[in-house]
């Protein structure tokens, strides 16, 4: 990876249930609106599962972005994976590699999200190398 940028902002979040083929396991469309340093869309697709335990969970989920970041347009797409153990998270937002497009060529990086209640914040520290 090149030299880090760090970008911060906010994002709205929609999540819609999708038909499941599973009792346990569930399906979610999600979508978000961002704003801040990455101004755009995405659409993403998670799988999710509960247990018994409060606050013990976990989920996989699929995002593409569409926006502009920095001033660079283009689209990349996150994979999330994530497990929640008794109410302590651990998640991981990490750009596919290869995945940007347009002045997006090249991107690498990881996102951190915190979800405030009534908003969710992020900050997305990457790079981009036009090998």
């Amino acid at each position: 990876m090149g030299i880090t940028t760090r970008t911060n902002g906010q994002f709205l979040v929609d999540f819609e249930p999708l038909p499941a083929d599973d009792e346990v396991i569930g399906r979610m469309l999600v979508t978000k609106a961002f704003t801040g340093g990455l101004v755009g869309s995405s659409v993403a697709q998670m799988l999710s599962v509960g247990t018994p335990i409060e606050g013990s969970a976990g989920y996989v989920a699929v995002e593409r972005v569409t926006g502009i970041l920095d001033g660079r347009r283009g689209t990349f797409v996150l994979q999330h994976t994530a497990t929640m153990r008794r109410g302590e998270t651990n998640l991981v937002v990490t750009v596919v590699p290869d995945s940007g497009t347009d002045e997006l060529c090249g991107l690498s990086g990881a996102v951190t999200i915190e979800n405030l209640g009534s908003h969710h914040t992020y900050e997305f520290a990457y790079a981009i190398d036009r090998a």
